[in-house]
């Protein structure tokens, strides 16, 4: 399995219609002598739903500086990433980030997007209008989203794969 190649920062300034998802708010104690102290993390995707995708995490003290982080983030790990004519993935792929384990199998014109809250999320970003998705293992929500972008970043477009075996098509 290839790394992620996030886009580099000219690329991102040239985009210019990113939004961003809120994905998950969690909220963690840390118990200290006068009382427990909160923290939150905030887990957001970006996309121009245009086949650029990517993540963003962010911590702090308070709810809207923790997505506001988490945006902001998303915003440095954006990806390309390959679509067919159809709106769906060129291929099946499986990837696996830590417990979890993501399968993405394409399918035809009008199914939509079968998947559970964090799949749908980054599919929906990317720009992915028909597919069939299924998680197994882990069902973290990050952990379930690095394991799909990491499944997106494996994809092939029909030309890369004619090229690596040396047929034409």
């Amino acid at each position: 399995m290839q790394a992620i190649q996030y886009l580099d920062n000219a690329e991102v300034a040239e985009l210019n219609e990113l939004s961003e998802v809120l994905l998950k708010i969690n909220r963690c104690a840390a118990v200290a002598k006068g009382g427990r102290r909160f923290s939150f993390s905030g887990l957001s995707v970006v996309g121009n739903r245009g086949g650029i995708v990517g993540y963003g995490f962010g911590k702090a003290r308070q709810v809207p500086g923790a997505i506001e982080k988490a945006n902001k983030d998303g915003r440095k790990h954006l990806m390309r990433v390959h679509l067919t004519a159809a709106g769906s993935i060129p291929h099946d792929v499986e990837a696996t980030f830590c417990g979890a384990r993501v399968r993405l199998i394409p399918a035809s014109e009008g199914t939509g997007i079968t998947a559970g809250a964090p799949v749908r999320a980054v599919c929906e970003m990317a720009g992915i209008r028909n597919v069939l998705t299924k998680c197994y293992g882990s069902t973290t929500s990050i952990n379930v989203v690095k394991a799909t972008l990491l499944a997106l970043a494996s994809l092939r477009t029909p030309e890369q794969v004619s090229s690596l075996r040396g047929v034409e098509l």
